[in-house]
């Protein structure tokens, strides 16, 4: 006979929430940063923003990985450009208006990252496939010696 539990309330951090709503921590209100946040609250959260959220994600600050996003780059190559601080949706179009020299950078390097993994994908696929054809049946030491000669 199993026993019932009282099912238990789950919640998370402050930090883990933020990162969850893809929001800049210390740019949330107070109440929310010293409180713990429950699933229900995240989900509440998500679905119905209020108006700070629905701010902070417009407008932000927001932090590194949405700045990354944003800018379409990694956040390795924000830190390899100097930006380590959250920015603004302002500072975000102001850097992709002046397109500084770091930023043309890491989009190459971003890019052909996308490209290799694409080209990894793509013989991962073939590899896969020889690996489930079927071997041998008729003509297959005719098709071997046909290689060979």
């Amino acid at each position: 006979m199993t026993s019932l539990k009282p099912k238990t309330t789950q919640t998370m951090k402050p930090a883990t929430a933020a990162k969850k709503l893809g929001v800049y921590l210390p740019a949330t209100p107070a109440e929310f940063q010293e409180g713990v946040v429950s699933r229900e609250e995240l989900n509440s959260l998500q679905t119905d923003p209020p108006a700070w959220l629905r701010e902070l994600r417009e407008n932000g600050p927001h932090p590194r990985p949405v700045v990354a996003a944003k800018l379409g780059i990694s956040v390795s190559g924000l830190a390899r450009g100097g930006v380590s601080e959250a920015l603004t949706t302002a500072e975000i179009e102001e850097l992709k208006e002046t397109f500084p020299e770091w930023l043309r950078v890491e989009r190459n390097v971003q890019a052909e990252v996308r490209r290799e993994s694409v080209r990894v994908k793509e013989l991962h696929a073939q590899q896969a496939a020889k690996a489930t054809a079927p071997k041998g049946g008729p003509g297959a030491k005719a098709a071997q010696a046909a290689k060979r000669g």
